[in-house]
């Protein structure tokens, strides 16, 4: 099988682990890293003993690389994207897709156009628990989450809706088959001028509602989502990948001596994975098969537009600290 030529466009906190995952893969050639930070970008190829290049511009030629992931802050991702769709390379373009949605609108006309690969990289989708629970979510009631955990000093280009909470909204998307109804948010800045913690309450028109929280201020972390059913509900805890059912079990008899029903608890066995690996593992064998992604551009559209709805439903005082 030919090998896949990427290269993998800004290596800092989170590129870095892209190069590495490439790196490793059999029927991958991870051609070179792209940052402006001259000193970083060599210190990663050097390991990885592979070039090193200071603008995306080196590597914009198929006959240099064949796909490429985009790992930059969320200003740049429409322009570089757009350069790389337009000569028909396949992008893995880091959440979120993009700053509007006029920008997302362009990144996927062109990858239509070009008929090119285009995943947005929102991680958890790849979650081995979240995977297991797609077979056991069908009609959610209700949906808790909490995406809590210290200040990252990283992704300060964006509040924490944008940075953590589309996490959970684009989870949320994929099992919930339903238009949005109405928004209510509350969130206030902590230690940027932006909000850093912010709860959402989602009601959507076939009658579920969402609940999340989202912070990154907190002394803990915390990553979980809660999904009811009208007779089951399902815990998953993303960070350890474990999943527990819950269902009701009605008991036999009838009548005033009938006892009331009681909930059931089942651990479901799962195989933990590396979830950025499986993330890239899947954009390669799109780019190898040409099949759609796991997560397509219209996936990131609208997220993206859900966490927009959100800001502007928003309490907070941007700048402020009101």
């Amino acid at each position: 099988m030919k090998r896949v030529k990427v290269g993998v466009i800004g290596v800092g906190y989170l590129g870095k682990f892209h190069a590495e995952k490439y790196a490793s893969l059999p029927h991958v050639e991870l051609v070179g890293v792209v940052d402006t930070d001259k000193k970083r970008a060599q210190e990663i190829a050097s390991n990885l003993k592979i070039s090193a290049f200071n603008s995306y511009h080196d590597i914009l030629s198929k006959d240099k690389v064949d796909a490429v992931s985009i790992v930059v802050p969320t200003s740049l991702h429409y322009r570089i994207a757009k350069d790389f769709l337009s000569q028909g390379i396949d992008v893995l373009l880091e959440k979120p897709i993009t700053n509007t949605l006029e920008e997302a609108d362009e990144l996927i006309k062109e990858a239509g156009k070009k008929k090119t690969v285009f995943q947005v990289g929102h991680l958890e989708r790849f979650n081995a628990a979240v995977m297991a629970a797609e077979g056991i979510v069908h009609n959610p009631l209700f949906i808790e989450c909490s995406r809590l955990s210290p200040f990252p000093n990283r992704s300060t280009d964006v509040d924490v809706i944008l940075d953590v909470m589309i996490h959970d909204i684009d989870i949320i998307l994929n099992f919930v088959k339903s238009d949005m109804e109405s928004v209510d948010v509350v969130g206030l800045p902590v230690i940027t001028d932006k909000a850093d913690i912010a709860n959402t309450r989602i009601r959507f028109k076939n009658g579920c509602i969402a609940n999340i929280t989202a912070s990154r201020v907190s002394q803990e972390r915390k990553r979980k989502i809660t999904i009811y059913q009208h007779d089951v509900y399902v815990s998953i805890d993303y960070a350890h990948q474990n999943m527990t059912v819950f269902r009701k079990q009605t008991p036999a008899g009838r009548g005033k001596n009938r006892e009331l029903p009681h909930i059931v608890e089942e651990s479901i066995k799962i195989e933990k994975n590396d979830t950025l690996l499986e993330e890239i593992k899947a954009f390669v064998n799109s780019v190898i098969t040409r099949k759609p992604p796991v997560v397509s551009g219209e996936d990131g559209r609208r997220a993206l537009e859900v966490a927009q709805l959100i800001q502007k439903a928003g309490m907070w005082e941007v700048g402020s600290g009101k």
